[in-house]
């Protein structure tokens, strides 16, 4: 049962698309677990750029079956214009499946979120406004709408009318906001029913039997460890469980089916959206980052928060997800620099600590302690194999291996698809 997670080692953002892609065409199938479309991978097939936002990365691979579990949030007009685009560059979508369990992201949920986070002011969380919260919040408060409720207008209509008893009267009386009209949303969302209908798919019967056939099963996460609602930086989390646990309640697999769990890590870190970060730079270095590694999210367009990588968070993930390997991405980018610090612990109130503190109040106050590597000069985008690597190079890749905790199995070089050493096979 070859069934591998594939997910974030960090804040998100670490180039889990490339990772995917990479693998798309050994892989008979690839699933989108959790999240929705406040997620995004940047995909460079050729001289091609992709931009999927809530798509799995393997729909850009051929004679793979690219899959939205039924732990995903899905706004129907973002995945139908995904599909759209995608269609008119030539990419079959025929093949993609949808869990009929997955909820929507109504029109009411963005509503919310966006005037709640305003209303937050200095204590915003940094969200996309995207609805997604809004919606993980619905689905436990047992009032969300499913992707099958789409098919059954009497069942849609009782459960509208449900989520907007409360919502209306919070928008009305507290938000000074318009009452949304059951009849607008029920008529939005019935009028995506039969676009989406070719896609709707017991996912969760599908992927188990592709497993007892010994097919190749990927899970893919959406966002990274340190974003997860229960092990990440709370309340500066998503709403969902990007961590390896997530992908089988988000898939409807046992955890005995999971045979490898590879950590996307870059050689730096970056975050989006408000949060502790310790090694953030706010300094010429982190511009530089920022710049050569072309750090600007995907789905927000917000630039991205750069600093030095940390040791003590790649450690976490390592141990949070029970990561089997490592890949490393952007590597490329640190070139150039004479030395290049990395955290290896924190210093908190005057102690050494080299484990992520559970304590929020602690990790808003960690300062990073770094240990200098040498850098290097040479241009890397062309190599192909480990030995290619310039000396300080290896060296630093293998110095992030040992702070860690698991293999390096592969490393990214540059954007571009073959742009990857490959040095242990993931399957």
């Amino acid at each position: 049962m070859p069934a591998l997670v594939l997910l974030g080692a960090q804040w998100g953002d670490e180039g889990k698309g490339k990772a995917t892609d990479l693998l798309g065409g050994s892989v008979d199938y690839v699933v989108r677990y959790q999240g929705g479309n406040n997620a995004g991978h940047t995909v460079v097939v050729g001289d091609q750029k992709y931009a999927l936002h809530l798509l799995p990365s393997g729909i850009l691979s051929p004679g793979c079956t690219p899959v939205i579990g039924n732990g995903v949030v899905v706004d129907p007009s973002v995945l139908l214009s995904e599909l759209s685009g995608l269609n008119e560059r030539g990419v079959d979508t025929s093949k993609l499946l949808i869990s009929g369990n997955a909820h929507i992201i109504t029109s009411y949920n963005v509503t919310v979120d966006k005037v709640s986070e305003r209303f937050l002011g200095k204590r915003k969380i940094g969200t996309t406004g995207r609805g997604i919260g809004p919606t993980y919040a619905d689905k436990i408060n047992r009032v969300g709408i499913r992707v099958q409720d789409l098919y059954d207008e009497s069942i849609l209509t009782q459960k509208v009318e449900a989520a907007l008893d409360v919502k209306n009267q919070m928008l009305t009386k507290f938000y000074n906001r318009r009452a949304i009209a059951v009849e607008q949303v029920v008529e939005e969302l019935l009028g995506y029913a039969d676009k989406l209908a070719p896609y709707v798919a017991d996912t969760v019967l599908v992927l188990n039997q592709a497993l007892e056939q010994d097919k190749v099963v990927l899970f893919e996460g959406g966002q990274g460890t340190l974003l997860d609602i229960d092990h990440g930086t709370y309340p500066f989390v998503t709403s969902s469980n990007p961590t390896a646990g997530g992908a089988c309640t988000g898939a409807g697999v046992g955890p005995t089916k999971i045979s490898r769990v590879i950590g996307i890590l870059k050689a730096y870190t970056t975050r989006v959206g408000a949060g502790p970060f310790p090694t953030e730079l706010f300094d010429e270095d982190g511009e530089a980052l920022r710049r050569i590694g072309g750090e600007r999210g995907v789905t927000t367009g917000r630039d991205r928060r750069c600093g030095w990588f940390d040791a003590v968070i790649a450690r976490y993930a390592t141990r949070v997800n029970g990561l089997t390997d490592f890949f490393l991405t952007k590597l490329d980018v640190l070139t150039g620099w004479e030395q290049i610090p990395v955290c290896v612990a924190y210093e908190i109130d005057g102690r050494r600590v080299e484990e992520l503190p559970y304590s929020q109040s602690d990790f808003h106050h960690a300062k990073p302690v770094y240990e200098m590597l040498p850098g290097w000069s040479e241009d890397i985008s062309k190599a192909k194999s480990f030995s290619d690597l310039p000396k300080n190079a290896q060296a630093y890749v293998k110095a992030l291996e040992e702070m860690s905790g698991a293999p390096i199995s592969a490393i990214g070089v540059g954007p571009g698809r073959d742009e990857t050493i490959e040095i242990n096979s993931f399957l």
